[in-house]
């Protein structure tokens, strides 16, 4: 039986604090070092990572999630759980090869600041090979938090069919 990759079983463990009822969700399957879920009672689906491991300090185990809420005609919403709180006012850079896409959040969220941002990110997201969010922590420094895409448009793709009849 194959090991599953250290970043897949922290993205497991971590959405058991993202879910809100942990025995509704359900496993569309593991692509890479990404997840595809589905919560039925919510509804929602979605994809998710783990940032790569850092040495650096952390105040949140980071990842990333494309989600879709079929209720709210919400698809494809990507956000960023950062490993650190930011400072207030602080530039907020995504690079997905040589694509920057400056970002909206706060504390340690962020998020595409539109929706043509949204489909942007989404669509470099399926051929890239690694995207990296760059920020400044509330206490100083930069920081970035880097995800492997291996994986990730099928867990999109996984997501996206999984909610299809969740309406």
């Amino acid at each position: 039986m194959p090991r599953l990759p250290v970043t897949v079983i922290a993205a497991i463990c971590a959405l058991a604090s993202f879910a809100s009822v942990a025995q509704a969700r359900e496993s569309l399957g593991l692509y890479g070092t990404w997840g595809a879920f589905r919560d039925p009672l919510v509804p929602r689906c979605y994809a998710i990572a783990m940032a790569e491991p850092s040495t650096q300090r952390r105040d949140y185990q980071p990842f990333a999630a494309i989600g879709t809420w079929p209720k709210r005609a919400a698809r494809n919403q990507v956000h960023f759980r950062l490993s650190r709180k930011m400072a207030e006012g602080t530039k907020i850079v995504l690079r997905i090869d040589a694509q920057r896409i400056e970002l909206t959040g706060g504390g340690g969220d962020a998020w595409p600041k539109d929706d043509r941002d949204n489909a942007a990110i989404i669509a470099a997201m399926r051929s890239a090979k690694r995207m990296t969010v760059y920020a400044r922590g509330e206490t100083g420094g930069g920081f970035s938090n880097t995800w492997p895409l291996a994986g990730a448009a099928s867990a999109m793709d996984a997501a996206a069919i999984g909610c299809a009849q969740l309406r």
